[in-house]
Parts: structure tokens; sequence; C-alpha cells
């Protein structure tokens, strides 16, 4: 495999590289081989990290009892009146 150096990387994408392969337990090279790997869309889809964990909150990732919560509130919408659709 190549080696390839890139120059001149200001200090906050050295800080912001640090930084992410610190929170994902890899090294800066394998953060950074993965980035270019996703951003020229090659390699396997595996080797990239799945962001959807980082969504969570705003995509509906309830826990059961807020679901229920949830599901009891909206019953009556359930209910449909017949005279509604005369």
């Amino acid at each position: 495999m190549k080696s390839i150096s890139i120059h001149g990387i200001d200090g906050e994408t050295e800080k912001a590289l640090k930084q992410r392969a610190k929170d994902e337990a890899k090294s800066v090279n394998k953060i950074v081989k993965e980035l270019i790997a996703k951003s020229l869309g090659v390699g396997s889809r595996n080797s990239v990290k799945d962001n959807r964990a980082e969504f969570a909150d705003l995509c509906g990732a309830w826990t059961k009892e807020e679901a229920d919560r949830f599901l009891e509130s909206i019953d009556d919408l359930e209910v449909i009146d017949q005279g509604d659709w005369r």
C-alpha cells in the first residue's frame, strides 16, 4: 500500500482528527483513511463509522415508557366520528 504525506494541516483540523481518533479508540491514520474513503465513495461501507447513534435523540429513539405515554396521549385520534364524514 502506498503512503501519502499531507503537509500544512491547520491546528483546528489536527485537533479534530485527534479528538475523533480518541473518541473512536482508533489511530489518527485510520481515521484519516476512513474519512478519505468516505469522501471519495470508495472502500467497504463497514470501514466507515455509523453515525446514526449520534442523531438518535432526533430520530424518535424513545424508551418503551416514552412511546407508551405518547400513544396513550393520542388515543382520542384513533376514534372516528361518523358525524365528521357527512
